[in-house]
C-alpha cells in the first residue's frame, strides 16, 4: 500500500498501521469520500448522533493536507469579516463572522473528548513588516471585537521579544485561541475515535464514479450503497467529479523541518506560539514537541513541486533565522490545499442526496472541522447553517483550468509587489 510521503509528520506519527481495502459490496446510512479533516470529522459528528458511516481513502488516512500542512490553528478565513459581510450581505456574514473560531473550538473539543495525542499548544500570532500591515491587524482587531470576539493582543517591536526572537517584524498580534498541533496524529486520533463509535474506513480505496441518482460510491474492487454520499476529496479528488474540480485550483506549498535543535529552538520561539507574517505569500513556522523549527511558505499555483523545496524555504527561514544557517535539515516536503477564486470555501450539493466541501484555501485546519459540523448537521436535518454557506455565490477561475493558473499568478504580482515595498 502507497505510505505518506517523507514528511517529518509522518516519521513520528503515533499510528503507522494500515487499514484494509474496500473489497466486495458495503452498505451505510452515509458514504464519506475522503480521510482527511472534513472527511472524518463529518464522520465523527454523525456516529456520534447514530448515523452508520463509510469512509472511503485513496491513499491513507491524512494522506493529503490533512496530513502535511503547518499544524498552525488559524481561526477565521482567507478573508477579513467585514469583507465577507460586504460581499455576501449582512445577515450571511453575522453567521459566518460568529462561527470564525468555531473550527479551532471543535480541534480542542475533540481532542478533549477522545483524548488525541497530538501536541496542542495555545497561541497564534501574526507579524508585520510595515506600518501598513499593523494598522492591518489593528483593524482585524477591531473588525473581530464587533464580532465578540475578543483574544487579542497588539504588540509593538518590543512585545514581540517573549514571542520570537528576530529583528525582521515590526510589530504583530497576538490570537490567544489559536494554536498548534501535530496535524497527522489529530486526523490519525479522529479516525481512531469514529471507529470507537463504531464507523469502518477503508484505505487504498481509490472512487471510480459515483452514481448520484442513488447514491452508490463505487472503487475499483468493491462498492458502497448508501443513502447520503459526502464528497470531501478537495485537492486530491481528480477525475471522478470534473463538476468539482473545475471549482477549485490545487496550490501546493512547502514545509521544512530541521535537525532537533536543543535549547536554541526555546530561543528563536520562547513562548512555543506559531507564527505566521502578514504578506499576501506568507511564512509560518513554529517549535515542534521534540525542539524543531518547522518553516514553511511559498505557493506554486497548479499544484506542482518546485524544482527543490528546500531551495525555495531555506532562503526565507535563514533571514528570519540567520543563526539557523549550519542547521540540518531533516525532512522537506510539499502538498496541496484547494483554492477558490473567493478564497472562501464552498459547501453544497451535487445532487439531492450528494453533498460536498471543499476549497478552504489555506485555512484548512480550522475550516474543515466548521464545515464538517454543518454537514452533518444538514444529513441529520438540520440545514440552517449549511445553507448559509452553501447559499454563498459561486464564481469560475477566469480562464477555466487552461488559463486560471497564468492569470491568478498574474494578479498575485500586485499584492507581492504591495508587500515587498510596504505600501
Amino acid at each position: 500500500m502507497t505510505m505518506h510521503v517523507n514528511s517529518y509528520y509522518a516519521a513520528t506519527a503515533h499510528r503507522q498501521d494500515a487499514r484494509p481495502a474496500l473489497q466486495g459490496s458495503a452498505s451505510a446510512d452515509v458514504c464519506v469520500i475522503g480521510a482527511g479533516f472534513t472527511g472524518i470529522n463529518a464522520a465523527v459528528e454523525l456516529a456520534e448522533r447514530g448515523v452508520s458511516v463509510i469512509v472511503l481513502e485513496a491513499v491513507r488516512v491524512g494522506f493529503g493536507a490533512s496530513g502535511r500542512n503547518g499544524g498552525q490553528i488559524v481561526n477565521g478565513y482567507s478573508r477579513e469579516l467585514d469583507v465577507i459581510a460586504a460581499r455576501y450581505g449582512e445577515s450571511a456574514g453575522r453567521v459566518i463572522g460568529g462561527l470564525a473560531c468555531a473550527g479551532g473550538d471543535i480541534i480542542r473539543e475533540r481532542i478533549r473528548q477522545y483524548d488525541i495525542q497530538c501536541d496542542l499548544r495555545p497561541g497564534m500570532l501574526i507579524t508585520a513588516f510595515s506600518a501598513r500591515q499593523m494598522r492591518g491587524l489593528e483593524h482585524h482587531v477591531k473588525t473581530w471585537n464587533g464580532y465578540g470576539f475578543d483574544a487579542f493582543e497588539l504588540l509593538d517591536k518590543a512585545g514581540l521579544a517573549p514571542h520570537v526572537t528576530t529583528s525582521r517584524y515590526v510589530g504583530g498580534l497576538l490570537d490567544k485561541r489559536g494554536g498548534h498541533i501535530h496535524p497527522l496524529n489529530l486526523v490519525q486520533g479522529e479516525a481512531a475515535a469514529f471507529e470507537a463509535l463504531g464507523g469502518r474506513i477503508f484505505e487504498g480505496s481509490p472512487v471510480i464514479s459515483v452514481d448520484m441518482e442513488n447514491a452508490v460510491v463505487r472503487t475499483a474492487l468493491g462498492e458502497v450503497r448508501a443513502k447520503t454520499v459526502l464528497v470531501c476529496g478537495n485537492a486530491y479528488l481528480q477525475g471522478v467529479l470534473p463538476a468539482l474540480e473545475g471549482r477549485v485550483m490545487p496550490v501546493s506549498t512547502q514545509v521544512m523541518a530541521t535537525e532537533p535543535l536543543g535549547d536554541e529552538a526555546q530561543r528563536l520561539l520562547p513562548s512555543d506560539v506559531c507564527v505566521e507574517d502578514a504578506n499576501y505569500v506568507l511564512d509560518y513556522f513554529r517549535r515542534t514537541a521534540d525542539g524543531r523549527i518547522l518553516y514553511g511558505g511559498g505557493i506554486v499555483y497548479g499544484g506542482h513541486d518546485p524544482a527543490s523545496i528546500k531551495a525555495k524555504i531555506l532562503p526565507h527561514m535563514l533571514k528570519t533565522f540567520p543563526a539557523l544557517r549550519d542547521a540540518k535539515i531533516d525532512y522537506a516536503w510539499s502538498g496541496n490545499f484547494a483554492l477558490t477564486l473567493t478564497r472562501f470555501p464552498q459547501i453544497g450539493k451535487l445532487a439531492p442526496r450528494v453533498y460536498f466541501s471543499h476549497g478552504d484555501s489555506g485555512h484548512g485546519v480550522t475550516t474543515t472541522h466548521l464545515l464538517a459540523r454543518l454537514l452533518a448537521e444538514a444529513v441529520t436535518g438540520n440545514n440552517t447553517r449549511f445553507d448559509v454557506f452553501a447559499g454563498l455565490p459561486y464564481f469560475p477561475f477566469p480562464g477555466g483550468k487552461l488559463l486560471r493558473v497564468p492569470l491568478t499568478v498574474a494578479g498575485s504580482f500586485w499584492y507581492r509587489a504591495r508587500d515587498a515595498l510596504g505600501v
